[in-house]
C-alpha cells in the first residue's frame, strides 16, 4: 500500500516546523538513504531522508510551508506495482474556534513513517529500565512522543502508543518500549471521556493567560506585525513553561576580574596569529571553564529534576546562550572540564559560527546539564536568566566594569562582574547553590589554577 511520508519530530521540544524545500519532485524515484525535504526547526534547518524505496507520488504540503504540525502526512511514496489510483490527497482539516471545538477522542496510531532525520542523536548506551503495564491516563488529544520506528512497530504490531510509557529521553517512546508491549500481550486503549464530559486539561494549560490578537495588543496605536517565526513560538511557550512550572530563586555573587584580564591578555599575546594552535581566549572561554570545575567540585549542583528524583550527570556539558536572528540557542561545550581555554575557545567558535547559520546538528544543542547566558559584551550589569527545563540551573553573567570596593580596609578601584544564579528549588538548595558560586568565584578570581 502506498506510504505517508510524515512530519517528523526532529527534536524533542518541535510539535511543528516549516517545509522549506523540496529536493525530490513529484515522479521521482527515491532510494533509502535519499535526502527528500528540507525542514526547519524551532532550532536549525535539517534534513530528512527516505527510509523506504520507491516513487515519490504525490507531494502533500508544497515547499514554504509554515506551521505543519508533526507526524501531519507532507508527501506519499508509492512502492513497486502499486496503484497510483490508490493515492489521495487527505481532506483539508476545517479550522474550529476555540470555543466550538468539542473534546477529542484520542487519535489512532498514525501510518508508517517513511523518513528519518540525518543527524539524530544517539541514544544512550544503558539499558531502558524495566517498563510499567501501562501508561498514565492521557488527556484527550495529548500528543505521543514517540521515535519513528517505534510508531512504525506500533502499527504494524496494532499497539496503541496512548498505552506506554516512554523509556527515550522526556518519556519518548523507543523500540524497546515497543517490545516490551509486545512480549506483555494486547495494551487495552484509554477510555474515552463520557459524552457532554470534558477531558482532563494540563494544569499548565488552565493556568496560562489566553494570548491577545495584535489588534488587542495594540488597539488604537498604528502598527505592522512581523509574523512569529518557529523558533519564537517555541521560545515564548518554553519560558511560560519554565517560570509556571519550575520554582526559581536567584542567587548574586561579585567576582574582581583584574588577574584574569591580566591573564588572558598574556596568553593571548603568547598565542599564533594563524595557522593550528592559533586562538583568542574571550572572557566568556574563562566563565564556561571556571563553571565547568566548579560543577565537578560541586557534583550536587550539576543536577536536574524528575519524577523519579534528582538525575545526577556524571557529564559536565554546558550549554551556552547564543543570540541568532529570530531567538536565541544553546549549543554545547561537551565535557567542559575536560577541556583547556583553548579547546574551549575552538568549539565555542565552531559551535556560534554554526548556529547563526543554522547549521547545528542535534547533538550539539541538545542536552547539556548546566546553562551560561552572558549579556555582559552589552554592557548589562546584572540580570536573572530563565532555566533552560529540564537542566537544573543557568548563570546570568554580566559586566566587568570599575568599582569602588574596600580592601585591607583602604577604598580601592576593581573590575567587578556580577553573575546570578538561577536554580531549580525542586533539586537544588541555596546552600549548593551558594557552595558553587563559591567555588566558581575563587577560580574566576585566582584563574592560574585553571590552567592546572
Amino acid at each position: 500500500m502506498p506510504t505517508n511520508i510524515l512530519m517528523p519530530a526532529l527534536s524533542p521540544t518541535m510539535t511543528e516546523g516549516k517545509l522549506a524545500k523540496w529536493l525530490k519532485n513529484e515522479g521521482d524515484e527515491v532510494k533509502a538513504g535519499d535526502v527528500i525535504a528540507e525542514i526547519e526547526t524551532d532550532k536549525a534547518t535539517m534534513e530528512v531522508e527516505a527510509v523506504d524505496e520507491g516513487k515519490l507520488q504525490k507531494i502533500l504540503v508544497p515547499a514554504g510551508t509554515e506551521a505543519v504540525k508533526v507526524n501531519e502526512p507532507i508527501a506519499v511514496i508509492l512502492g513497486e506495482g502499486e496503484d497510483p489510483a490508490a493515492v489521495a490527497a487527505p481532506a483539508p482539516k476545517p479550522a474550529a474556534s476555540p470555543a466550538a471545538q468539542a473534546p477529542a477522542a484520542a487519535k489512532p496510531a498514525p501510518a508508517p513513517v517513511a523518513q528519518a532525520p540525518v543527524a539524530q542523536a544517539a541514544a544512550p548506551a544503558t539499558a531502558p529500565a524495566p517498563l510499567p503495564a501501562a501508561a498514565p491516563a492521557r488527556a484527550a488529544g495529548e500528543r505521543i512522543f514517540a521515535s519513528p520506528l517505534a510508531r512504525r512497530l506500533a502499527a504494524e504490531g496494532g499497539i496503541d502508543l496512548g498505552g506506554l510509557s516512554g523509556s527515550g529521553p522526556h518519556g519518548r517512546i523507543v523500540k524497546a518500549d515497543i517490545e516490551a508491549a509486545q512480549a506483555r500481550g494486547p495494551v487495552a486503549k484509554p477510555a474515552a471521556a463520557p459524552a457532554g464530559q470534558p477531558a482532563a486539561t494540563p494544569a499548565a494549560a488552565v493556568a496560562a493567560a489566553p494570548a491577545l490578537s495584535a489588534a488587542a495588543v495594540a488597539g488604537n496605536t498604528p502598527y505592522h506585525l512581523v509574523p512569529a517565526t518557529t523558533m519564537r513560538k517555541v521560545i515564548a511557550r518554553r519560558m511560560v513553561e519554565s517560570k509556571q512550572q519550575v520554582p526559581h530563586f536567584y542567587l548574586s555573587i561579585d567576582c574582581e576580574l583584574d588577574q584574569l584580564l591580566k591573564l588572558r591578555a598574556d596568553l593571548n599575546a603568547k598565542a599564533p596569529e594563524k595557522g593550528e594552535g592559533a586562538y583568542k581566549l574571550s572572557v566568556n572561554d574563562f566563565v564556561i571553564r571556571a563553571s565547568a570545575l566548579a560543577l565537578r567540585k560541586v557534583p550536587a549542583a550539576n543536577a536536574a529534576y524528575s519524577e523519579e528524583g534528582a538525575v545526577m550527570f556524571d557529564a559536565v556539558d554546558i550549554s551556552v546562550a547564543v543570540a541568532i536572528p529570530g531567538g536565541l540557542i544553546t549549543p554545547i561545550v561537551r565535557n567542559a572540564d575536560q577541556k583547556g581555554l583553548a579547546a574551549i575557545s575552538g568549539d565555542m567558535k565552531s559551535l556560534a559560527g554554526k548556529a547563526r547559520e543554522g547549521k547545528l546538528k542535534p547533538e550539539e544543542f541538545q542536552g547539556g546539564t548546566f546553562s551560561i547566558s552572558n549579556l555582559g559584551m552589552f554592557g548589562i550589569k546584572d540580570f536573572q536568566a530563565v532555566i533552560n527545563p529540564p537542566q537544573g540551573a543557568i548563570l546570568a553573567v554580566g559586566a566587568g566594569e570599575q568599582r569602588p570596593v574596600v580592601k585591607a580596609g583602604a577604598l580601592a578601584i576593581a573590575t567587578v562582574m556580577t553573575c546570578t544564579l538561577s536554580v531549580d528549588h525542586r533539586v537544588l538548595d541555596g546552600a549548593i547553590g551558594a557552595e558553587f558560586l563559591a567555588a566558581f568565584k575563587k577560580l574566576i578570581e585566582d584563574p592560574i589554577t585553571m590552567l592546572l
